[in-house]
Order: C-alpha cells, then sequence, then structure tokens
C-alpha cells in the first residue's frame, strides 16, 4: 500500500484511537495488580476460574473456555497446567469424546475465586462501572459489540 492509499487517521479519530489504546494497555494492567495482589491470581487465570465457574457441573472443553477466556488454546493450555498445580482446575478426556479436554473447577478453586471476586468487582465498578453514566454504559457496550464483532467476526455479543 503506497503512501498515496493511506488513509491516515485525522486529528479526532487519532484522539480517539489513542485513548482507547492507553485503555487496552492500562485496564488490564490496573486489573492484573489488584488480583495479584489480593489473590495471587492473573486477570486471565480469572477469567479461567469464572468460566468454568458458570459452566454446568464446573467443567468446559479446553477450546470454548478459550473463547470465553479470549485465549488461545495454547494460551489457555499453559494457564490451566499452573492452575492445575495449584489444585484449582483437573483436566481429563471428555466422557463423549476422548479427544477433547474438559477442564473442571474444583472445590479450591471455587473458593479461590469466591474470595477473589469481591476485590475484582470492586476494581471493575472503581475503574469503569462508577465512572460512566448508565447512558454511557449503554454506548459502551455497543461500541464494544461493534468492535469486537470487526476484530472477531464469530464471536457471538
Amino acid at each position: 500500500m503506497g503512501d498515496d492509499e493511506v488513509r491516515w487517521l485525522q486529528p479526532d479519530e487519532l484522539q480517539a484511537w489513542m485513548t482507547l489504546a492507553g485503555l487496552m494497555f492500562k485496564l488490564p494492567a490496573a486489573l492484573d495488580v489488584q488480583l495479584q495482589r489480593d489473590s495471587g491470581l492473573s486477570h486471565f487465570e480469572y477469567l479461567v476460574l469464572a468460566g468454568l465457574s458458570e459452566s454446568p457441573g464446573r467443567s468446559r472443553p479446553m477450546s470454548d473456555l478459550a473463547g470465553f477466556a479470549n485465549g488461545s488454546l495454547s494460551r489457555l493450555s499453559h494457564v490451566v497446567k499452573r492452575l492445575e498445580q495449584r489444585g484449582f482446575v483437573h483436566r481429563c478426556p471428555s466422557a463423549a469424546d476422548g479427544r477433547i479436554t474438559v477442564a473442571t473447577l474444583t472445590d479450591t478453586g471455587y473458593e479461590q475465586l469466591v474470595a477473589a471476586a469481591p476485590g475484582h468487582v470492586a476494581t471493575v465498578r472503581q475503574y469503569v462501572i462508577d465512572a460512566l453514566t448508565p447512558e454511557q454504559l449503554g454506548q459502551l457496550k455497543t461500541i464494544g459489540d461493534q468492535i469486537l464483532q470487526k476484530v472477531d467476526p464469530g464471536r457471538g455479543c
């Protein structure tokens, strides 16, 4: 693509992009700091535990769990291995299809999640929910859904 073909960002577009880019870096870091400090979990680990807790039998195929947590199967495998070593999760082949690995949240993992949830929710509320009006929250959902649909068209919003 030559210089003549580039649709350079206009000043207002650049400002909006820079704000979003800052948010994409700073908010995950703030969530990680709180979770690590208070419960020894990363935000991704928290999402994995939450995804399992919301599933029937606290179990979910690894591929489904990767989608829920917005991570690759490879990244999820490494994280689940660490969570398994800590006694929070266990993996086994699916009874229905042995080619599928299923992750299950243990009672210890559920207790860890329950202990971590209040601090995490307070942090989300502090940095996102309470910073916006109800109308802005609706707009944020709409905007986020539109962007996610472009980035990940197969994802259900």
